[in-house]
């Protein structure tokens, strides 16, 4: 998780087009979400729809990115003793835009709404006040929402790491592990419980979870639950809520249809805008075109070129990452892949694997494009095309992060 300084608070777009979804721009108006004419789609199959371009954007130069200048330190926001240590003990000092926007409506029971990608700092920003609300009263109870399990798993560790020692404990609730393992975690009555929609509603339905005792709900990639489709189990856990609650919703876009969501949901909400694709900044973006070769080939050669020294790599399909997956263990390569048909321990197996750098490639579908947090990733490859402009930023945003620079390269078929 990134507290380090945005090196920018503007909105940025592909050239000449609005990249929010929702918004009427599209690439010559070949794409929208759900549609079943995706981006990959109408990019393979009706090549005048897409501006290459978009693809080749070199990384601006340090100083000619605005610096967002924060309006306080992480002092300023009089967190208790315990915590501040632990924020100290992290070498943090100066809150991301995000932080400083948000910590202090927070801190003040105010609903709210936080666009902001990830890798902006939005989990502290949500994490910081909210231990300091349990910290103040031991029968506050947390609920946190997230799309995906490694989402989930992430948010929890960034807990861990800001609540060392202050005596709070949390759950986290997701597919792909023991059902009983979790519920004899709810039953220690944990402050924070961390969870995927569908697993939060089996607990419900075996009486290991009641929502009706939480006082605080964060529903993190909100954007992401829609296009999963959990929308109705989201709406269900509302719907069990206590009326007099703090809810917060975070979200990289806001459609029609997520604003309906959180206009059910959220009371007078403060509403903070971080520029979504700022990250773009610090990318070297570029295509490389395949000539006729297979892409197989390609990738090989530039996996063995000196600097793609950790690489993560995105495919459309979970049939095609496995059949990456054998051919480049075939050749030698230290790799590994994850997607929806992996089960929770061989995912977070290889997460870890990549994370330690004891691999140099990871495959992954568009399941870890968001919310996932990973040190020095050295080139984002996409081997498949993506869906949208937003999976596209998504996507590269894994490189980059902490202020570092990183390279984009996408394959184009010609």
């Amino acid at each position: 998780m990134s507290f380090q300084r945005s090196s920018s608070h503007r909105r940025i777009g592909p050239p000449g087009r609005n990249a929010s979804r929702g918004s009427g721009g599209s690439f010559g108006g070949s794409f929208s979400r759900g549609s079943g004419r995706g981006f990959g789609r109408g990019f393979n199959h009706k090549k005048e729809f897409c501006d290459i371009g978009i693809f080749t954007r070199k990384a601006l130069p340090r100083q000619e990115q605005a610096a967002y200048i924060p309006s306080h330190t992480f002092s300023d926001f009089r967190l208790s003793p315990a915590l501040m240590a632990n924020v100290v003990s992290r070498g943090y000092a100066t809150p991301t835009p995000i932080q400083d926007q948000t910590i202090i409506p927070l801190m003040e029971g105010r609903d709210l709404i936080g666009l902001a990608s990830t890798g902006s700092g939005k989990t502290a920003a949500f994490l910081l006040p909210l231990i300091e609300k349990v910290v103040k009263d031991r029968s506050q109870r947390v609920l946190i929402v997230a799309p995906t399990r490694e989402l989930a798993v992430q948010i929890n560790d960034e807990f861990r790491q800001l609540s060392r020692g202050m005596g709070l404990f949390s759950a986290v609730c997701i597919g792909g592990l023991s059902l009983g393992f979790q519920m004899r975690d709810l039953g220690r009555n944990p402050s924070f419980v961390i969870g995927t929609p569908g697993r939060l509603r089996d607990l419900e339905e075996h009486r290991g979870l009641v929502f009706s005792r939480f006082s605080t709900i964060v529903l993190d990639e909100v954007d992401r639950m829609l296009d999963m489709g959990f929308i109705t189990d989201v709406k269900d856990m509302i719907s069990k809520l206590p009326q007099n609650r703090q809810s917060l919703g975070f979200s990289a876009t806001m459609p029609e249809d997520i604003r309906a969501l959180m206009r059910q949901f959220l009371r007078n909400p403060v509403t903070i805008t971080i520029a979504p694709a700022a990250s773009v900044l610090n990318i070297d973006q570029d295509v490389v075109r395949t000539n006729g070769r297979s892409k197989q080939e390609v990738l090989h050669n530039l996996l063995i070129k000196p600097g793609f020294d950790k690489v993560l790599v995105f495919g459309r399909t979970k049939h095609g990452i496995d059949k990456l997956l054998k051919d480049l263990s075939d050749r030698g390569f230290k790799v590994a892949a994850i997607h929806g048909n992996k089960n929770q321990g061989q995912r977070q197996r290889a997460l870890n694997e990549f994370k330690q750098n004891r691999l140099k490639v990871l495959l992954a579908t568009d399941i870890a494009s968001r919310g996932l947090d990973i040190d020095d990733v050295t080139h984002v490859i996409n081997y498949d095309l993506p869906e949208s402009y937003d999976d596209y930023v998504h996507r590269i945003g894994r490189t980059a992060r902490a202020g570092k620079s990183g390279i984009a390269l996408t394959f184009i078929e010609s």
